[in-house]
């Protein structure tokens, strides 16, 4: 993560008393808001300077399913980036239309990596790494490069020293299937500031103002 973008997240959290996961790199989740009652409810944090809000490089079905319950916190700063001037906040509910136009938007291609790979076939195969009764494991490292950990492709070995025929055709349909989902991804598609329109602007007791909207979303 960028310095200035950690900095920010920083400032958010200790602005609004969210709590830094134990496990950063690993949990998906920015922060963590917990409740009186014992609720944890997990945050993406952002900041924007203009408005717009920028998400990630590559936007796919793994962010749909890694935010569609998540709850959102931007802070919108000055254009030199060094005060908050106010912050909104995004229920998973108030953040769904956004998320499902952009699954929408992805879902043609991503039904095309699920029926594609299942249209191959063992001459498919042949002409792509040519016939050989038996695959070694540098064959199947060349064809899905380090997509599987090395553990992976050992597992996946149905001989001795290596890979039969079919079981090769299995990781050719597992490349193909990586290669359109990955041509299918969204490079950083940004929230428009219109999207917020009409939001509230938390500007002061932040803590306190949070946690109450987050109470009201969490009836609804």
């Amino acid at each position: 993560m960028p310095i200035q973008d950690d900095e920010r997240e920083n400032e958010q959290i200790k602005l609004f008393g969210l709590t830094k996961p134990v496990k950063e790199n690993r949990s998906g989740v920015d922060a963590f808001l917990f409740l009186k009652d014992g609720k944890q409810i997990p945050f993406e944090l952002k900041s924007t300077t203009n408005g717009s809000v920028t998400t990630v490089r590559d936007f796919g079905y793994d962010h749909i399913q890694k935010w569609k319950d998540k709850h959102w916190l931007i802070s919108k700063y000055s254009t030199d980036g060094k005060q908050i001037e106010y912050s909104l906040y995004g229920s998973p509910k108030a953040m769904s239309k956004w998320i499902q136009e952009k699954k929408a938007y992805i879902k043609a291609d991503f039904e095309l990596a699920k029926l594609l790979p299942e249209k191959l076939t063992l001459n498919d195969l042949y002409s792509i790494m040519g016939k050989q009764v038996v695959y070694s494991l540098d064959d199947a490292k060349k064809l899905h490069k380090k997509q599987f950990k090395i553990s992976e492709y050992r597992e996946r070995m149905d001989l001795e020293n290596g890979y039969s025929p079919k079981r090769m055709l299995e990781i050719l349909k597992n490349r193909c299937n990586y290669i359109i989902e990955r041509g299918s991804t969204l490079n950083n598609p940004h929230i428009p500031k219109s999207y917020f329109k009409g939001w509230e602007q938390i500007t002061s007791n932040h803590k306190k103002r949070l946690r109450v909207l987050v109470h009201q979303a969490l009836k609804i």
